[in-house]
This record gives structure tokens, C-alpha cells and sequence, in this order.
């Protein structure tokens, strides 16, 4: 445990990358010979400096970059595969620009994917695959790699059944990136039970996690002190993409990640620049007490 200035974010930072985590705040507990400030306690959860990274996500169908980046900083990544099917979310949809705006490029399901566990999911005819290639060249035809782009569409709609697919679409494009984690599972293969973040705490101690990150959908619904409890930190992502050419309009990044990836191909990942920051200064930006 260590003491350090509420002002001083260069040591916070430090100690942060260390295995560090704020527990408390002392209220004027520092007097520098003009004034009070305030100190921060810190503590480390996890043994020596020795940290693993674990990520956990459903699959989503060519996400946005921002995804592809939160794999980057993963050294596990969990396709959480075996939970329900959410009508309107990303697992088989994404948007991409046109001309007249953004569009949603989606992948129709068999019985609209009604109650059934995401890998599970049935594709409800076979000419998708044909239309949004078709989609993706009209979208990406001034980008100077819609080639490599066509290429890696080819290959991840070629596996099946639909969940592979799925999956691939992040896998593939992370590997040509050269930021695929060094060790993807899938929930559905590793048998541990549950709901809710005692899951996620389950999943990430069984393949020995020890910093768990999450996107900013994670910030109401987990408990962090349990994770705490469990030995285990959490920290959101915050995103930092550098913005890219793109064919319309003004820049987005709430696009697929093949639009990232027809624009500077493999130099893509140098747009990938996102970090992290730990749950206590999440809830703080947010004011949530």
C-alpha cells in the first residue's frame, strides 16, 4: 500500500501500470508549506508486477476499430458465445458510409435469431454474403486497399457455421494487423457456469487473469469491489483512434474496422491507440459516486 498526491497524475499513471489501484482518498492529509491537498491511496491486488490481461465480448459481425483495439491490449481474449441473441445489437450487423450516409450492413438470421444462444445462430438465406460484398465495394471503391479488404471478407465468410463467421470477422482482421491476443477461447468451450459479472469474474480467474477490461457498458452493471475481493482490477477502455481518410462526409469511427482497413491497410494499426483507465476515474468522469 502507498500514498501518493491526489494532483500528481504522472505517479497515479505509473503506479497504475505497476499493478496499482486506488482504495481510499485522505482529505487534506498533505501540507506542502502553502497549502493542503489531498492523498490517494494505492494498493496492489496482484502478485508482483506480473500482469495478464483478459478482455471478454460476444462475437459482433466486423466490428468497429474500436474493438479491434480493445484485442490489442488483450493478452486473452473470451468470445462469450453461449449467452442469448440480443435483437438490435451488433453480433450480426455494422454500418458502413455511403454516398447519402451511414447504412447498416446486417446478416439476416434464421427466425430472427429469436431465443437462441449466439452460437447457435442459423443464417436465414445464403445471398448475404454476395450483397454485402457488393456493399463493401461500392462503400470502399476510392480506398487504396479495398483489395486486401475483399480478401479478408472472402476468407472469414467462408467458415461455419454462422458463429465462426462471426468471431472470424475480429480474429481475422486483428491477425493481419498483427494484434490478434495471444490466446482467444470461446465461454461456450470452457464450462463454467454463471450470470452477470460473477461470470466475468469466474472467466477471467480461470484462465488466470489478473486486469480484466471492459467497455463503458460494463460501468453499471459490474462490481468492482468484488473483483477487487477476487484479487482482480478492472479498467475501461478509453478510446483514442486516430482518425483515418475516409470515402464520405465527415470522419466516424463508428464504422466496421474494414473501413480502417481499405484506407491504410496493414499501416492500420497505427491508428489503434487506445488505453485504459482504471474503474475509480471512470466512475469519477462519469459523477458516478
Amino acid at each position: 500500500m502507498l500514498e501518493v498526491r491526489a494532483d500528481n497524475s504522472t505517479a497515479h499513471r505509473l503506479y497504475e501500470k505497476s499493478g496499482f489501484s486506488q482504495v481510499g482518498r485522505l482529505m487534506s492529509h498533505y501540507y506542502d508549506g502553502e497549502k493542503y491537498h489531498d492523498s490517494i491511496i494505492m494498493e496492489s491486488f496482484v502478485g508482483g508486477y506480473d500482469v495478464k490481461t483478459v478482455a471478454i465480448s460476444q462475437p459482433m459481425y466486423f466490428p468497429w476499430a474500436g474493438f479491434i483495439d480493445m484485442m490489442r491490449l488483450a493478452d486473452t481474449f473470451i468470445w462469450l458465445d453461449d449467452v442469448q441473441f440480443s435483437k438490435g445489437s451488433f453480433t450480426n450487423r455494422v454500418q458502413i458510409k455511403m454516398p447519402q450516409g451511414s447504412k447498416w450492413m446486417t446478416v439476416p438470421l434464421l427466425g430472427k435469431g429469436s431465443f437462441q444462444v449466439i452460437g447457435n445462430l442459423r443464417e436465414g438465406n445464403e445471398f448475404w454474403r454476395k450483397q454485402h460484398r457488393l456493399l463493401l465495394k461500392a462503400s470502399l471503391k476510392n480506398s487504396p486497399h479495398l483489395a486486401l479488404v475483399l480478401e479478408v471478407f472472402d476468407r472469414v465468410t467462408g467458415y461455419s457455421p454462422l458463429n465462426e463467421a462471426l468471431v472470424a470477422s475480429a480474429t481475422e482482421v486483428a491477425k493481419t494487423l498483427g494484434v490478434l491476443p495471444s490466446q482467444c477461447l470461446r465461454s461456450s468451450e470452457m464450462g463454467i457456469p454463471g450470470k452477470s459479472w460473477q461470470r466475468i469474474i469466474d472467466l477471467v480467474s480461470a484462465v488466470g487473469g489478473t486486469l480484466y477490461i471492459s467497455g463503458n457498458g460494463g460501468v453499471r452493471y459490474l462490481d468492482h469491489l468484488a473483483f477487487e475481493r477476487a484479487g482482480l482490477r478492472v479498467e475501461y477502455m478509453d478510446y483514442r483512434l486516430k482518425p483515418w481518410k475516409q470515402s464520405y462526409g465527415e470522419f466516424t469511427p463508428y464504422l466496421t474496422c474494414l473501413d480502417l482497413l481499405a484506407a491504410r491497410g496493414h499501416n492500420s494499426r497505427f491508428h489503434l491507440t487506445s488505453e485504459t483507465v482504471p474503474w475509480r476515474r471512470r466512475l469519477e468522469d462519469l459523477g458516478i459516486s
